[in-house]
């Protein structure tokens, strides 16, 4: 990795943000900033932190100098338990006002290329018979994912013709054994050992790792070839519910039982509950070519969809019995 490369990170106490740091300090990067809404302990001492208001405009605060890259991974997420109003404003808010007020701030300061990590729900929540590719016209159906397409616009708009060169990263459904969201309910689920009914589940879902997508964030910091361009990208490997559990629960050691249940039936029942979105999330199916990563930029996931799914569980375990 360039040594002179300056990067600037948001979202670095996140989920994704941490991992990437780490990597990024295995690979000798010593240059590196988060910017961040409140000093973080947790973040390594070779990294560091510049200072922002809580608000979204914060043109007050100051710009790091020399960043040369820029990775956005901040915003709101996906709220398992909502109780605004008027959810889309806040997703609008932080994801696409925030996002672009970045932007120009990275236009001003010279900024050569903006890494924007979006979500493969641009494309929509689930395919049929055609996978997802980077020629799929959006669909964005909820709204995280309608705030993450309207970033994505402004973007384009705000820096077409620029000297920042853009680069939209849509993953898939993220995972590692720390995971939060969905993944973490079924990682709980399948440790609790009880038998779930997905034994009639035949379903297709596209995931990537944290280590595979970091992975790539990392290759895309500096590839000449990625440059405006989007990709969509995952482990390459497409496993069905039933074989997601099953790896997990290898992991964990445990055995586990599978069960048959209509499906029609399941999915009428958490539609019932309230949790039709998680349902489809967890038995429809969501497909994803990421070939052009790979043929564009050469690219191949690091970490084997199997192992990954195994390490998971395993690292669930680790920490669940830890915390006991």
């Amino acid at each position: 990795m360039n040594p002179s490369q300056k990067i600037l990170i948001t979202g670095a106490t996140g989920f994704i943000g941490q991992e990437l740091l780490q990597q990024l300090i295995a690979k000798k990067h010593t240059d590196l900033t988060a910017l961040v809404r409140s000093l973080s302990e947790e973040l390594p001492s070779e990294v560091a932190q510049v200072l922002i208001s809580s608000n979204v405009n914060w043109t007050d605060a100051p710009f790091p100098k020399g960043v040369t890259t820029l990775i956005h991974l901040a915003g709101r997420a996906h709220v398992l338990k909502e109780v605004s109003s008027s959810p889309l404003d806040l997703y609008r808010a932080d994801n696409v006002e925030f996002t672009l007020d970045l932007a120009r701030r990275a236009l001003a300061s010279g900024v050569k290329r903006f890494i924007f990590i979006s979500s493969i729900g641009v494309n929509g929540p689930s395919t049929t018979n055609t996978p997802f590719d980077e020629s799929s016209i959006p669909a964005p159906k909820a709204d995280y994912a309608i705030s993450k397409w309207e970033a994505e616009l402004g973007l384009r708009n705000l820096l077409k013709g620029s000297d920042v060169e853009l680069v939209i990263i849509r993953p898939p459904l993220v995972y590692a054994g720390h995971a939060p969201g969905n993944f973490r309910r079924l990682l709980k689920l399948v440790a609790i050992g009880l038998p779930l009914p997905l034994a009639s589940v035949d379903n297709r879902r596209s995931m990537v790792s944290l280590r595979n997508l970091v992975d790539f964030i990392s290759l895309c910091i500096e590839h000449p070839a990625a440059a405006n361009e989007t990709f969509l990208i995952s482990d390459g490997v497409d496993l069905s519910t039933p074989q997601i559990v099953e790896r997990l629960a290898e992991g964990m050691g445990k055995p586990i039982s599978l069960v048959p249940m209509p499906v029609g039936l399941m999915r009428w029942g958490a539609r019932v509950a309230g949790m039709g979105g998680a349902f489809e999330q967890l038995c429809g199916s969501l497909v994803v070519d990421s070939s052009k990563a790979c043929n564009l930029l050469g690219w191949r996931a690091p970490l084997g969809a199997d192992r990954a799914l195994i390490e998971a569980g395993r690292d669930f375990k680790v920490t669940h019995t830890k915390k006991r």
